[in-house]
């Protein structure tokens, strides 16, 4: 049984834990992770999911990915998950989330990292993994267009190869104070 923290919608932590797969508490919230791992040529790392997975059989997703299990930050659950389902560790520390989305049952942390990985020497974890490869942007645009990647929204994933490697704003001189 793996518990999940909950939290308010200003994300403070209310106190409470669910179970992962139970009801939530009224008003309760939980965080979720994502990975996307991108290499020099500017291409990400993507996972098959398992045919046996309850949500989103067989389809396409993004590196690595999952729920922060109780008593864990969002960078520890990242970690985590890619640890387990890639066998590789991402090395996150001092590395900040791309960006959240909101959900309508919590918060998802994006982190976008640039590593150069051999995709076949990874240990990828049967029960959850069945395949790896390395996806160009118009690579996913179009599996996600043929239903073989999970729906997220298109301009999400534009914007996370935008992204990878850099924060979210264009590099621009502070003003000076007087």
């Amino acid at each position: 049984m793996e518990l999940l923290d909950m939290y308010d919608e200003d994300r403070r932590p209310t106190g409470e834990t669910a179970e992962r797969f139970g009801g939530f508490p009224d008003g309760g919230l939980h965080l979720v992770v994502h990975v996307c791992v991108f290499d020099r040529q500017g291409r990400m790392l993507i996972q098959r999911r398992q045919e046996t997975k309850a949500a989103w059989p067989g389809r396409w997703d993004l590196s690595a990915g999952g729920c922060a299990l109780a008593g864990e930050s969002s960078r520890q659950a990242a970690s985590r998950e890619t640890r387990e389902e890639l066998g590789f560790d991402p090395a996150l520390e001092g590395v900040r989330p791309a960006l959240t989305v909101n959900f309508s049952r919590g918060f998802d942390d994006i982190y976008c990292i640039v590593r150069d990985v051999d995709a076949q020497s990874l240990r990828l974890q049967a029960e959850e993994v069945m395949d790896v490869r390395w996806a160009a942007r118009e690579d996913v645009l179009r599996m996600i267009d043929a239903g073989t990647f999970i729906p997220y929204r298109k301009s999400l994933i534009e914007l996370l190869f935008d992204m990878r490697g850099k924060m979210g704003m264009l590099p621009v001189p502070w003003p000076e104070r007087t």
